[in-house]
């Protein structure tokens, strides 16, 4: 249990998590009990699947819907000063078809979980620690901004595939838990997605498009 965070908080985001999964999933619905996924099918010429591969429901253990140690606060000593665990599908292999996933996401003072989307979920944030300003950007053509400052025990939702970000505003630590509406909700971080491309994107398309020198460009490209 983290020091000073209320058992009753912790049970709310659990079932934030839990009535979010049901009400807005974005995977398609399972269709029989549960899926336990298969990360290692033994085959250099495995099929791919939209998912993965499921046991034999009889071979499931308790094993399979458990991890342990979300309490552990999470290094931020990095030049973000942030840390996201995510317990997706590959790490809780029974959440395959279930729809869901969960991800603690801690910051350091002043620290930034950088503008990123998306792509498979929406996401429902509950701060747990400290104090954080979020926000959203709708598409074209408003770009409208959504902004809040969140406190502890504030909730904000995070529409799907839209670009977010959460920052720490404060100068003490924070920790937020976030529920996503799918097994495998995938990220891109923007800045990584468009400057740290691989291979990189020619530089006077995004000199052009973000109307910047070709210098600061190449600068950005070699920085990511």
């Amino acid at each position: 249990m983290m020091k000073g965070v209320p058992k009753t908080l912790l049970l709310t985001v659990a079932l934030l998590a839990w009535a979010f999964s049901l009400a807005s999933a974005f995977d398609p619905s399972p269709l029989q009990d549960f899926c336990v996924a298969i990360n290692d099918t033994s085959s250099d010429h495995a099929v791919f699947v939209n998912g993965k591969f499921c046991k034999d429901p009889k071979l499931a253990t308790a094993n399979d819907f458990f991890f342990s140690g979300l309490d552990t606060p999470r290094d931020t000593s990095n030049p973000l000063g942030s840390n996201v665990t995510l317990l997706n599908v590959d790490k809780i292999l029974g959440l395959n078809t279930l729809g869901i996933s969960l991800a603690r996401i801690d910051f350091a003072p002043y620290g930034l979980n950088p503008p990123h989307i998306h792509p498979r979920g929406t996401e429902i944030l509950v701060v747990l620690e400290g104090s954080l300003l979020v926000g959203f950007v709708t598409s074209n053509p408003d770009n409208r901004f959504f902004s809040k400052v969140l406190n502890a025990g504030d909730v904000f939702v995070f529409p799907i595939g839209l670009i977010h970000f959460q920052f720490n505003v404060g100068k003490t630590n924070a920790v937020a838990f976030a529920g996503l509406s799918s097994q495998n909700p995938g990220l891109i971080t923007i800045a990584n997605a468009v400057f740290g491309s691989n291979p990189p994107i020619n530089p006077d398309v995004l000199a052009k498009a973000f109307q910047l020198d070709r210098n600061v460009v190449n600068y950005l490209q070699k920085k990511f």
